[in-house]
């Protein structure tokens, strides 16, 4: 199916499901968003790490703002990057990319500062200062876009909704959310809305104007939702945005399916190092002759055998 379908009270239940992305449309109030679960891929993420609880906390909320931007923003085989990164906090970097329905992500953190990350740190007390950084590469175009603001706010969610009235003058709300079950699984969810720009229907552009009645109706709506419809992997996402916008007409488009997908293998590694000059790949071999390349994002070592 191409073509937008739309909700309606009778068809709203859906299946419920994991670990897609559901995208939507209210034309009426010129508003667009994206309402995601993550599913298995998100115990592959951080089943790769022996991250604490709080980090896992974080980098689930990461892993969910790049799922959201990304089906937002990317097209075709380009990519999508969210970073993060600090000085004076007891994490200094963290990154996820999503390409093609493929997701994956890792965080940098100083271990003898394990005791200043508990439950429910706020921004600040995990990065200190910093920044975040949104890079859009569309492989297809060969075009690469960048923005980068403050990492501001109590949540990485109100750091991305900065970025967008900052970066792009669209005003944006962005709600995720975690929870582990009792058998020590994760759950995540999360949900984008946006205003659209009236200049890409004609009308003047709205830039970041927050006195738009549309917006403010859509706004007060999607503020009403809660980190436990967000993390019910029993209710369905077409029932989710039922219960938020059955005053409008909302148009679904068909689901984008998400995985853990790492790219690191032999060939690639290979591929990359053949690019450095035979003297570089000579001080680069272990004693066993390999030239050993860890992949952070699924915390795994590559022996990778180099022929002169």
């Amino acid at each position: 199916m191409s073509e937008q379908a739309r909700l309606n009270g009778n068809g709203s239940a859906g299946t419920p499901q994991t670990g897609r992305v559901l995208p939507f449309t209210i034309p009426a109030r010129s508003a667009r968003g994206r309402v995601a679960r993550l599913g298995p891929a998100l115990a592959a993420i951080l089943g790769a790490h022996d991250y604490p609880a709080p980090l896992c906390q974080l980098l689930g909320e990461a892993l969910i703002l790049t799922v959201l931007i990304g089906t937002t923003v990317q097209k075709g085989e380009g990519q999508t990057t969210v970073q993060a990164q600090s000085k004076g906090g007891p994490i200094d970097l963290l990154v996820c990319d999503y390409r093609a329905g493929e997701i994956r992500g890792y965080l940098r953190f100083d271990p003898e500062r394990l005791g200043e990350i508990t439950p429910g740190a706020l921004l600040p007390d995990l990065f200190g200062a910093g920044y975040l950084a949104i890079t859009i590469e569309q492989s297809a175009a060969d075009e690469r876009y960048q923005g980068i603001v403050p990492l501001e706010g109590d949540t990485l969610c109100h750091a991305v909704e900065h970025y967008f009235t900052d970066s792009e003058q669209v005003p944006t709300l962005v709600r995720g959310a975690l929870r582990q079950a009792e058998d020590g699984a994760w759950e995540a969810g999360g949900l984008l809305v946006q205003h659209l720009p009236h200049g890409e229907t004609g009308g003047p552009r709205l830039a970041a104007r927050t006195d738009n009645q549309d917006w403010e109706h859509v706004l007060a709506l999607a503020s009403t939702i809660t980190d436990a419809e967000l993390t019910d992997s029993h209710l369905s996402e077409e029932t989710l945005l039922w219960r938020l916008f059955n005053e409008d007409e909302v148009r679904v488009s068909p689901p984008i399916g998400l995985t853990r997908g790492c790219r690191c293998t032999v060939q690639h590694f290979r591929e990359v190092l053949g690019r450095f000059p035979a003297e570089e790949l000579a001080e680069m071999r272990g004693p066993t002759g390999t030239i050993d390349v860890n992949c952070e994002f699924c915390s795994r070592l590559f022996p990778i055998e180099m022929r002169d």
